[in-house]
């Protein structure tokens, strides 16, 4: 009698206290997942430096570096910077214009479009992410190069003096502002989709409470959900960032780059190059050494990339939903 008891107890204390063997397997993944996140970082970090530095801690002023892609470099730095300053810049000119449009969409399909257009009009920005490079550096060509042309006579006409628009106006269209403009595109479908979900995740009593006081909607909106919905749209924008750092098709297609620092968005042939289209457009004819610079300059872009990662978390802390009770809690 005190077996069949007691085999009940037994059953409810495994159950309750001990693991079940799907948890330990479902633990068991998700640890491998996470350390293998970890694993693969490393080695490509490992491998970014074992390839690159070569070159970085080689002489420019002789061998296969001597004059590399028509230019006298005295070492690694100073070849690498304007490729930094110009992944760095297009990526900017991107944000600038396609962040804004990606947020009022995203607001758009959350709290003003009907269910049934915001339905379609979501799965069309969705599809926008599954477009390839290629394509949208074709569209570019084709498309915005000639139709912005006028455009850009006209910011070149008015507002020469500023330095953004100085320089002979392109007649082809090779611009940065048209690369700007395509990355804009690119980067859509990212921003839209991340800070289209977080604003439908803002609280419905939060919302309903500021229209009952007698707010309008756009107040509601101010008010209540992009105030909850802030560290989601940094984190929205600065994933689009890393888009826009990375791309390379795009940019190889449209810009008429040269290695130099610049801030014109009008010019043919006076944009800086990217560090990624660069890549991409002489590793096929380079040599080891010359791999090794390509290397090294994608070294610096991982770095790069690690830094707006680590500046989005901490402006996430910041900003987040449980900053000020952090912020309280320091105090007392």
């Amino acid at each position: 009698m005190a077996d069949v008891t007691a085999a009940p107890a037994q059953k409810r204390s495994s159950i309750t206290g001990g693991r079940r063997a799907g948890d330990s397997v479902f633990l068991g993944l998700s640890t491998t997942a996470a350390v293998s996140i970890m694993v693969i970082l490393a080695g490509v970090a490992i491998f970014l430096i074992l390839k690159g530095l070569p070159a970085i801690t080689a002489s420019w002023a002789e061998g296969d570096l001597a004059g590399y892609q028509n230019k006298a470099w005295a070492n690694f730095w100073d070849y690498v910077g304007p490729l930094l300053w110009g992944s760095i810049w297009a990526a900017l000119i991107a944000m600038v214009l396609g962040t804004p449009v990606a947020i009022g969409i995203a607001l758009f399909i959350s709290h003003y479009a009907p269910r049934r257009i915001a339905g379609f009009l979501g799965y069309i920005i969705d599809l926008l992410a599954a477009v390839p490079s290629i394509v949208f550096g074709l569209w570019g060509i084709i498309v915005m190069r000639p139709l912005l042309l006028p455009f850009a006579q006209f910011l070149n006409e008015y507002l020469g003096w500023i330095p953004l628009f100085q320089g002979p106006v392109s007649s082809t269209g090779s611009t940065m502002l048209a690369g700007g403009v395509v990355l804009a595109v690119m980067i859509l479908p990212i921003v839209t989709s991340i800070t289209r979900e977080i604003f439908l995740q803002t609280p419905r009593l939060h919302e309903e409470a500021a229209l009952a006081l007698g707010a309008t909607r756009w107040e509601m909106v101010r008010l209540a959900v992009i105030p909850y919905a802030r560290s989601g749209m940094v984190s929205a924008t600065l994933l689009g960032l890393g888009r826009a750092l990375g791309e390379t098709m795009a940019i190889a297609l449209i810009v008429s780059p040269s290695l130099i620092y610049s801030v014109a968005l009008l010019t043919d042939g006076y944009n800086s190059q990217t560090i990624a289209a660069n890549i991409a457009l002489n590793f096929p004819i380079a040599t080891d050494l010359q791999r090794s610079a390509l290397i090294g300059t994608g070294l610096m872009l991982f770095v790069v990339s690690l830094a707006v990662n680590m500046l989005a978390r901490y402006i996430i802390a910041a900003t987040g939903p449980g900053a000020k009770g952090r912020k309280r809690g320091k105090r007392s």
